[in-house]
Protein backbone atom coordinates (compact mmCIF):
# COMPACT_ATOMS: atom_id res chain seq x y z
CA UNK A 1 0.00 0.00 0.00
CA UNK A 2 0.72 3.92 -0.87
CA UNK A 3 0.37 7.34 -0.33
CA UNK A 4 -0.91 7.16 -3.90
CA UNK A 5 -3.60 4.59 -2.82
CA UNK A 6 -4.84 6.68 0.07
CA UNK A 7 -5.12 9.85 -1.94
CA UNK A 8 -7.26 8.41 -4.48
CA UNK A 9 -9.02 6.79 -2.25
CA UNK A 10 -9.82 10.24 -0.39
CA UNK A 11 -10.42 11.79 -4.08
CA UNK A 12 -12.86 8.74 -4.92
CA UNK A 13 -14.94 9.48 -1.22
CA UNK A 14 -15.02 12.99 -1.82
CA UNK A 15 -16.41 12.59 -5.27
CA UNK A 16 -18.11 9.72 -4.89
CA UNK A 17 -17.71 8.86 -8.84
CA UNK A 18 -14.98 7.25 -10.68
CA UNK A 19 -15.06 9.74 -13.68
CA UNK A 20 -15.21 12.88 -11.65
CA UNK A 21 -12.51 11.41 -9.49
CA UNK A 22 -10.31 10.44 -12.06
CA UNK A 23 -10.40 13.81 -13.67
CA UNK A 24 -9.81 15.85 -10.37
CA UNK A 25 -6.42 13.45 -10.29
CA UNK A 26 -5.68 14.12 -13.86
CA UNK A 27 -5.73 10.72 -14.24
CA UNK A 28 -7.62 7.56 -16.91
CA UNK A 29 -10.84 6.34 -14.89
CA UNK A 30 -9.54 2.87 -15.51
CA UNK A 31 -6.16 3.28 -13.83
CA UNK A 32 -8.00 4.64 -11.10
CA UNK A 33 -10.81 1.80 -10.51
CA UNK A 34 -7.89 -0.99 -10.80
CA UNK A 35 -6.22 1.06 -7.83
CA UNK A 36 -9.00 0.76 -6.02
CA UNK A 37 -9.99 -2.53 -6.60
CA UNK A 38 -6.13 -3.55 -6.08
CA UNK A 39 -6.29 -1.69 -2.58
CA UNK A 40 -9.45 -3.49 -2.11
CA UNK A 41 -8.11 -6.98 -2.33
CA UNK A 42 -5.17 -5.79 -0.25
CA UNK A 43 -7.41 -4.94 2.84
CA UNK A 44 -9.31 -7.59 2.03
CA UNK A 45 -12.92 -6.07 2.38
CA UNK A 46 -15.07 -3.70 -0.06
CA UNK A 47 -14.26 -0.06 0.59
CA UNK A 48 -17.34 0.77 -1.48
CA UNK A 49 -21.05 -0.49 -2.95
CA UNK A 50 -21.23 -0.08 -6.71
CA UNK A 51 -24.76 -0.63 -8.08
CA UNK A 52 -26.74 1.13 -10.19
CA UNK A 53 -23.86 3.50 -11.39
CA UNK A 54 -24.44 4.38 -7.64
CA UNK A 55 -21.26 4.73 -5.70
CA UNK A 56 -21.28 4.34 -1.35
CA UNK A 57 -18.95 3.62 1.15
CA UNK A 58 -19.06 0.64 2.97
CA UNK A 59 -19.03 0.40 6.77
CA UNK A 60 -15.08 -0.56 6.53
CA UNK A 61 -14.84 1.85 3.86
CA UNK A 62 -15.93 5.09 6.43
CA UNK A 63 -13.78 3.62 8.63
CA UNK A 64 -10.82 3.58 6.68
CA UNK A 65 -11.37 7.01 5.09
CA UNK A 66 -10.98 7.84 9.09
CA UNK A 67 -7.46 6.47 9.09
CA UNK A 68 -6.43 7.79 5.65
CA UNK A 69 -7.37 11.07 6.47
CA UNK A 70 -5.25 11.23 9.42
CA UNK A 71 -2.15 9.45 7.50
CA UNK A 72 -2.52 11.59 4.93
CA UNK A 73 -2.56 14.43 7.01
CA UNK A 74 0.85 13.46 8.69
CA UNK A 75 2.42 12.66 6.06
CA UNK A 76 1.81 15.83 4.22
CA UNK A 77 3.18 17.72 8.04
CA UNK A 78 6.19 15.39 7.89
CA UNK A 79 7.37 17.00 4.53
CA UNK A 80 6.72 20.30 6.38
CA UNK A 81 8.73 19.77 9.40
CA UNK A 82 11.94 18.82 7.42
CA UNK A 83 11.80 21.77 5.36
CA UNK A 84 11.44 23.75 8.63
CA UNK A 85 14.69 22.29 9.98
CA UNK A 86 16.84 24.19 7.14
CA UNK A 87 15.07 27.00 6.44
CA UNK A 88 13.86 28.29 9.82
CA UNK A 89 9.87 28.55 11.28
CA UNK A 90 7.82 27.76 8.62
CA UNK A 91 4.83 25.39 7.37
CA UNK A 92 0.94 25.85 8.59
CA UNK A 93 -0.66 25.63 11.91
CA UNK A 94 -3.99 23.73 11.90
CA UNK A 95 -6.75 25.45 13.73
CA UNK A 96 -10.41 24.36 14.03
CA UNK A 97 -12.67 26.17 15.98
CA UNK A 98 -16.46 27.26 17.78
CA UNK A 99 -18.43 29.77 16.64
CA UNK A 100 -18.68 32.82 19.49
CA UNK A 101 -15.77 34.19 21.24
CA UNK A 102 -13.43 31.45 19.35
CA UNK A 103 -12.51 33.59 16.31
CA UNK A 104 -12.15 36.54 18.81
CA UNK A 105 -9.79 34.34 20.52
CA UNK A 106 -7.87 32.83 17.74
CA UNK A 107 -7.51 35.69 15.38
CA UNK A 108 -5.76 37.25 18.44
CA UNK A 109 -3.32 34.34 18.97
CA UNK A 110 -2.84 34.27 15.26
CA UNK A 111 -1.88 38.57 15.13
CA UNK A 112 0.62 37.59 18.40
CA UNK A 113 2.46 34.99 16.39
CA UNK A 114 2.38 35.98 13.45
CA UNK A 115 4.14 39.19 14.25
CA UNK A 116 7.21 37.20 15.42
CA UNK A 117 6.93 34.68 12.99
CA UNK A 118 5.68 36.10 9.71
CA UNK A 119 6.38 33.27 7.56
CA UNK A 120 4.00 30.76 9.28
CA UNK A 121 0.70 30.07 7.32
CA UNK A 122 -2.85 29.28 9.06
CA UNK A 123 -5.40 26.67 7.99
CA UNK A 124 -8.71 27.41 9.56
CA UNK A 125 -11.80 24.82 10.42
CA UNK A 126 -15.20 26.35 11.88
CA UNK A 127 -17.37 23.65 13.58
CA UNK A 128 -19.79 22.70 16.62
CA UNK A 129 -17.90 21.76 19.50
CA UNK A 130 -18.48 17.75 19.05
CA UNK A 131 -16.68 18.41 15.78
CA UNK A 132 -13.81 20.59 16.36
CA UNK A 133 -12.75 17.56 19.21
CA UNK A 134 -13.21 14.46 16.88
CA UNK A 135 -11.29 16.94 13.90
CA UNK A 136 -8.19 16.72 16.67
CA UNK A 137 -8.56 13.73 17.59
CA UNK A 138 -8.25 12.59 14.29
CA UNK A 139 -4.96 14.57 13.44
CA UNK A 140 -6.87 16.84 11.15
CA UNK A 141 -6.05 20.03 13.38
CA UNK A 142 -3.28 20.82 15.95
CA UNK A 143 -5.23 22.33 17.97
CA UNK A 144 -8.91 23.83 18.69
CA UNK A 145 -10.80 26.09 20.81
CA UNK A 146 -14.28 25.05 21.59
CA UNK A 147 -16.80 25.12 24.90
CA UNK A 148 -17.56 22.66 27.26
CA UNK A 149 -19.09 20.11 28.07
CA UNK A 150 -16.70 17.75 25.67
CA UNK A 151 -14.62 14.92 25.91
CA UNK A 152 -11.48 15.15 27.42
CA UNK A 153 -10.39 11.70 26.71
CA UNK A 154 -6.81 11.57 24.75
CA UNK A 155 -6.61 15.43 24.62
CA UNK A 156 -4.50 17.94 26.85
CA UNK A 157 -6.69 21.16 27.75
CA UNK A 158 -6.81 24.40 29.55
CA UNK A 159 -10.02 26.98 29.70
CA UNK A 160 -9.22 30.19 28.13
CA UNK A 161 -12.33 32.10 28.49
CA UNK A 162 -15.58 31.96 30.46
CA UNK A 163 -18.78 34.27 29.30
CA UNK A 164 -22.63 34.95 30.70
CA UNK A 165 -25.58 33.28 28.37
CA UNK A 166 -27.94 36.02 27.64
CA UNK A 167 -31.14 35.68 26.08
CA UNK A 168 -31.85 37.42 23.13
CA UNK A 169 -35.42 38.39 21.61
CA UNK A 170 -37.26 41.16 19.12
CA UNK A 171 -38.09 44.11 20.27
CA UNK A 172 -41.31 43.61 19.92
CA UNK A 173 -41.37 40.85 21.80
CA UNK A 174 -43.39 40.87 25.62
CA UNK A 175 -39.67 41.13 27.47
CA UNK A 176 -38.13 44.10 25.55
CA UNK A 177 -41.33 45.95 28.13
CA UNK A 178 -39.38 44.71 30.94
CA UNK A 179 -36.87 46.70 32.60
CA UNK A 180 -33.45 46.02 33.80
CA UNK A 181 -30.56 44.37 32.30
CA UNK A 182 -31.02 40.98 33.56
CA UNK A 183 -33.74 38.20 32.81
CA UNK A 184 -34.75 35.37 34.88
CA UNK A 185 -35.17 31.31 34.14
CA UNK A 186 -39.12 31.67 35.08
CA UNK A 187 -39.87 34.73 33.27
CA UNK A 188 -38.23 33.00 29.73
CA UNK A 189 -40.16 29.76 31.06
CA UNK A 190 -43.17 31.64 29.53
CA UNK A 191 -41.91 32.12 26.59
CA UNK A 192 -40.75 29.33 23.29
CA UNK A 193 -37.03 29.06 23.21
CA UNK A 194 -34.56 28.98 20.67
CA UNK A 195 -31.25 26.65 21.60
CA UNK A 196 -28.24 25.61 20.29
CA UNK A 197 -28.66 21.91 18.41
CA UNK A 198 -25.59 19.80 20.56
CA UNK A 199 -27.29 17.24 22.74
CA UNK A 200 -25.71 18.62 25.53
CA UNK A 201 -26.82 22.06 25.64
CA UNK A 202 -30.34 20.89 25.70
CA UNK A 203 -30.01 18.66 28.59
CA UNK A 204 -27.73 21.51 30.47
CA UNK A 205 -30.75 24.07 30.08
CA UNK A 206 -33.04 21.52 31.03
CA UNK A 207 -30.96 21.26 34.43
CA UNK A 208 -31.09 25.19 34.51
CA UNK A 209 -35.21 24.99 34.84
CA UNK A 210 -35.48 21.58 36.45
CA UNK A 211 -35.07 23.33 40.07
CA UNK A 212 -38.23 25.18 39.11
CA UNK A 213 -40.23 21.86 38.27
CA UNK A 214 -40.45 23.52 34.58
CA UNK A 215 -39.67 21.93 30.92
CA UNK A 216 -39.06 24.71 28.66
CA UNK A 217 -40.51 24.92 25.29
CA UNK A 218 -37.93 24.67 22.56
CA UNK A 219 -39.15 26.35 19.01
CA UNK A 220 -35.74 25.51 17.74
CA UNK A 221 -32.14 24.06 18.00
CA UNK A 222 -29.71 25.58 15.90
CA UNK A 223 -25.91 25.06 14.76
CA UNK A 224 -25.00 28.88 14.47
CA UNK A 225 -26.23 31.98 16.46
CA UNK A 226 -26.54 33.75 13.16
CA UNK A 227 -29.47 31.77 12.36
CA UNK A 228 -31.00 32.23 15.91
CA UNK A 229 -30.67 35.91 15.56
CA UNK A 230 -32.34 36.54 12.39
CA UNK A 231 -35.67 34.47 14.16
CA UNK A 232 -35.35 36.46 16.80
CA UNK A 233 -35.86 39.23 14.36
CA UNK A 234 -38.68 38.33 13.14
CA UNK A 235 -40.58 37.20 16.58
CA UNK A 236 -40.28 33.67 16.49
CA UNK A 237 -38.54 33.10 19.99
CA UNK A 238 -36.19 33.63 22.28
CA UNK A 239 -33.07 32.47 21.85
CA UNK A 240 -30.45 31.87 24.33
CA UNK A 241 -27.01 31.66 23.60
CA UNK A 242 -23.59 32.46 25.10
CA UNK A 243 -22.96 36.59 25.12
CA UNK A 244 -20.56 36.44 21.63
CA UNK A 245 -24.20 36.01 20.22
CA UNK A 246 -24.72 39.55 21.21
CA UNK A 247 -21.68 40.41 19.04
CA UNK A 248 -24.55 40.38 15.68
CA UNK A 249 -26.59 42.70 17.37
CA UNK A 250 -26.29 46.10 14.76
CA UNK A 251 -30.03 47.64 14.65
CA UNK A 252 -32.09 48.07 17.15
CA UNK A 253 -34.47 45.11 16.30
CA UNK A 254 -33.43 42.59 18.68
CA UNK A 255 -32.42 43.17 22.33
CA UNK A 256 -30.16 40.86 24.60
CA UNK A 257 -30.33 40.79 28.41
CA UNK A 258 -27.93 38.38 30.60
CA UNK A 259 -29.82 35.60 32.46
CA UNK A 260 -29.87 35.67 36.03
CA UNK A 261 -30.75 33.04 38.59
CA UNK A 262 -28.64 30.68 38.30
CA UNK A 263 -26.12 33.10 35.99
CA UNK A 264 -24.96 30.21 33.99
CA UNK A 265 -21.87 30.37 32.20
CA UNK A 266 -19.60 29.26 28.92
CA UNK A 267 -16.49 27.87 29.18
CA UNK A 268 -14.02 27.86 26.00
CA UNK A 269 -11.10 25.52 25.83
CA UNK A 270 -8.16 25.32 24.34
CA UNK A 271 -7.46 21.46 23.29
CA UNK A 272 -4.78 19.48 21.75
CA UNK A 273 -4.03 15.75 21.20
CA UNK A 274 -1.79 13.85 23.54
CA UNK A 275 -1.76 11.56 21.02
CA UNK A 276 -0.84 12.70 17.65
CA UNK A 277 3.01 14.10 17.12
CA UNK A 278 2.64 18.11 16.26
CA UNK A 279 5.30 19.60 13.89
CA UNK A 280 7.41 22.01 15.78
CA UNK A 281 5.51 25.10 14.35
CA UNK A 282 2.64 24.13 15.94
CA UNK A 283 4.27 23.31 19.13
CA UNK A 284 5.89 26.45 18.99
CA UNK A 285 2.48 28.43 18.23
CA UNK A 286 0.76 26.39 21.41
CA UNK A 287 3.64 27.19 23.41
CA UNK A 288 2.87 30.94 22.71
CA UNK A 289 -0.80 30.43 23.34
CA UNK A 290 -0.21 28.94 26.74
CA UNK A 291 2.22 31.81 27.95
CA UNK A 292 -0.39 34.30 26.72
CA UNK A 293 -3.55 32.24 29.07
CA UNK A 294 -1.12 31.99 31.94
CA UNK A 295 0.04 35.88 31.91
CA UNK A 296 -3.76 36.59 31.52
CA UNK A 297 -2.78 38.45 28.16
CA UNK A 298 -6.08 37.75 26.16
Amino acid sequence: MELRHLRYFLVVCEEMNFTRAAEKLMIAQPPLSRQIKDLEEELGVPLFIREHHILRLTDEGVRFRSHANRIIALADRSVEDIREMSTGLQGTVYIAEVEGKAPHLTSSFIADFAGRYPDVQYNIWNGNSDEVVLRVKNGLADLAIIMEPYDPQGLHSVSVYTEPWVAMFSSDHPLAKTKGKTVQLKDLAEHELIIPSRSSRLQEINDWFAPLNITPVIRARISNATTAYELCKQNVGVAIYPAAAGDLINDGKVMMRRIADPDPKASYILIYSDEHPLSPVAEKFIENVLVRIKSNDL
